[in-house]
């Protein structure tokens, strides 16, 4: 009976790992597409989320190794290598959502148009729906493991998913209007989203907050 409940869970744990890989190699796909056709576009909202997305891979990376670590029995307590990946995505997210600012009132000023956000929908759907299968399965192996932690990597998909609602919106919106500032403003949410998620990295990093800080809804509390 023993033998076979930690069977069980390292499957969960496997489970849980091949779901940060997958998210780690959606993420750089993503982030590709999105600054090549933003660039070639010239829409600073998809550019934006690209960038993004490239951030997500340091933290994603992180979780992939605390998921491999914690299957193994290890402490719940971050590691040294966690830790600094989470200072790293803080000063990134930071970086980024300051760029993004400036480039979006720069572009309000200017009176930018994009090329065209055809891709932006493109990508911005394509983000949901993979967002929405990653998150129901990493809650799903999370509840099953009783894991703070893996809720928190899904907690972190959601803002992803945020993320592309607002490309979505920015996207659609300048595409039915023609409204040039509509991709600045989606920047400009993009940029936001990506300082509350500094935010929370640096707060994580320096222990100020649970593995499940993330307002994922798992029911678990702040430290």
């Amino acid at each position: 009976m023993l033998c076979d409940k930690m069977l069980r869970l390292q499957a969960l744990y496997r489970t849980a790992a091949l779901l940060a890989l997958i998210t780690i190699g959606y993420n750089i796909l993503e982030g590709v597409v999105s600054v090549w056709f933003g660039t070639e576009d010239e829409t600073i909202s998809l550019f934006g989320f690209g960038l993004d997305s490239f951030v997500e891979v340091i933290s994603d990376v992180g979780i992939w190794h605390m998921v491999r670590r914690l299957g193994r029995g290890e402490a719940q307590e971050r590691d040294s290598f966690e830790r600094r990946a989470l200072l790293v995505t803080a000063g990134a997210f930071y970086l980024l959502a300051a760029g993004l600012l400036a480039t979006a009132v720069v572009s309000m000023m200017q009176g930018h148009h994009p090329e065209t956000t055809r891709w932006g929908i493109i990508v911005s759907l394509i983000s949901i729906a993979s967002m929405w299968l990653l998150i129901r399965y990493k809650v799903k192996v999370g509840t099953a493991l009783s894991s703070p932690a893996i809720l928190a990597d899904a907690a972190c998909s959601r803002t992803c998913l945020q993320l592309s609602v607002a490309l979505l919106g920015a996207s659609a919106g300048y595409a039915l209007t023609g409204i040039g500032w509509l991709d600045s403003a989606g920047s400009l949410l993009i940029a936001l989203l990506s300082l509350r998620e500094g935010r929370e990295a640096m707060a994580k990093a320096r222990g100020l907050a649970s593995p499940c800080s993330c307002s994922c809804g798992c029911g678990s509390t702040r430290d």
